[in-house]
């Protein structure tokens, strides 16, 4: 397997973004929460780093992403840029931040980008949200959208189906893409929805589609930890496993608690 390395050790920015698209370069995107993971990640290469309210699910252990709070984003993100040289950080606003209050949706935003110092934001919605999009950037902060299935939204769904495969449903979604894209959004994020309008999408505007659960796209995006194999209650179709670290790390600490059980850790040479 070869290795990709990039040729181009630049800080990744919205104009970048949408260079590689031009050029047909696809674009790679991870989840990261913490500083270890995310300097890992970013020296490895990544192009966008996410740092996701999946963090509700994944570091905080709840059902949904509805509970994390925005001082709890402003964290993550903070420790995030902390290690990151080269990738784009990428903060999700969490739910409750901008829905509903436009200047609650600014206010939320500034706070983001003048505590963590990320890059731009993410939020979920089209038409429903779009005067807030509007407001957040005239204040000149770089907004990622999010259509398809909507985690924020998950109480409204009922359920984590595949969204837009009824004309209606993939009609609203053709108008938001386009609605977002003529507000000013930069990229855009496609969830689990089929990969033929997915393809419809990303022929028909001139920012960047990253695709999750939805097919090929001008990029992609993974949580970190589904596809390190480190979470194992959760394997929908369009999740790859590039490693097993649940078993690594399992068997490391069984390992750890042997030696010392048995006395042979710490040894001579770990001791002073």
């Amino acid at each position: 397997m070869s290795i990709h390395i990039p040729e181009d050790n630049r800080k990744v920015t919205t104009h970048r973004l949408v260079e590689m698209k031009q050029r047909g370069e696809k674009i790679t995107m991870l989840t990261a929460y913490d500083y270890t993971m995310a300097g890992v990640i970013d020296r490895a290469g990544v192009d966008v780093i996410l740092v996701g309210d999946s963090a509700s699910n994944v570091m905080a252990g709840n059902v949904t992403t509805l509970p994390i709070t925005l001082d709890q984003m402003i964290y993550h993100g903070k420790s995030v840029i902390r290690a990151v040289k080269r990738a784009m950080v990428v903060v999700d606003m969490p739910f409750g931040s901008y829905q509903g209050n436009s200047k609650e949706a600014v206010a939320s935003a500034i706070r983001i980008m003048k505590e963590t110092h990320a890059d731009c934001i993410k939020l979920e919605g089209g038409k429903e949200v779009i005067e807030s999009v509007q407001r957040i950037l005239s204040a000149g902060i770089p907004i990622m959208g999010h259509l398809g299935l909507m985690p924020q939204s998950i109480n409204k769904y009922g359920t984590y189906t595949v969204r837009a495969q009824e004309d209606e449903e993939a009609q609203k979604l053709l108008e938001d893409v386009h609605l977002l894209e003529q507000a000013g959004c930069f990229a855009i994020v496609l969830e689990k929805i089929p990969a033929k309008l997915t393809g419809l999408v990303a022929a028909e505007l001139q920012i960047p589609i990253i695709g999750i659960g939805a097919g090929p796209a001008d990029g992609q995006v993974l949580v970190l930890h589904d596809m390190l194999g480190m979470t194992q209650d959760f394997s929908p179709r369009f999740l790859r496993r590039y490693a097993d670290l649940n078993s690594a790390i399992t068997v490391a600490v069984q390992n750890y608690i042997e030696d010392v059980k048995n006395n042979s850790f710490p040894n001579e040479n770990e001791q002073y």
